[in-house]
């Protein structure tokens, strides 16, 4: 089963999600790429690699993928959250990190805990082979 990874970031995480992706291009390259809008956009771009983008997050993409999530189509959500930055959509953040909660779906909401996901899933790929 091929695994399927959602990537957010909010504005001031975006680079950092972008280097991310581009530090495990070839584990995320045998994903199925899910993301919001602004962040699918750039990770493609730099990347090279094919993210369904949802509407932007502030515009209910964080619920989108929330909503898959839900619906069991989601296995892991790297979520980059600015903890120093009011998010006007507060409520759609919390509710998609509570649904990971419910659904015992993996969430990293930081880079260190993004690494440790990603290294988990690069393994777990190459025992499949």
């Amino acid at each position: 089963m091929t695994p399927r990874v959602a990537l957010i970031a909010h504005d001031h995480k975006k680079d950092d999600i972008v280097a991310l992706a581009g530090e495990y291009a070839e584990t995320l390259g045998r994903c199925k790429l899910v993301a919001t809008g602004t962040t699918g956009a750039r990770i493609a771009a730099a990347h090279g690699l094919t993210v369904e983008r949802m509407l932007s997050g502030p515009h209910g993409g964080d619920l989108q993928i929330g909503a898959q999530l839900a619906e069991g189509r989601v296995d892991v959500v790297i979520f980059l959250r600015d903890p120093m930055t009011p998010q006007p959509h507060e409520p759609d953040i919390n509710a998609l990190v509570r649904a990971c909660d419910v659904r015992n779906v993996p969430c990293a909401t930081n880079i260190a805990t993004a690494r440790m996901l990603l290294d988990t899933l690069a393994r777990r790929m190459s025992q499949q082979v």
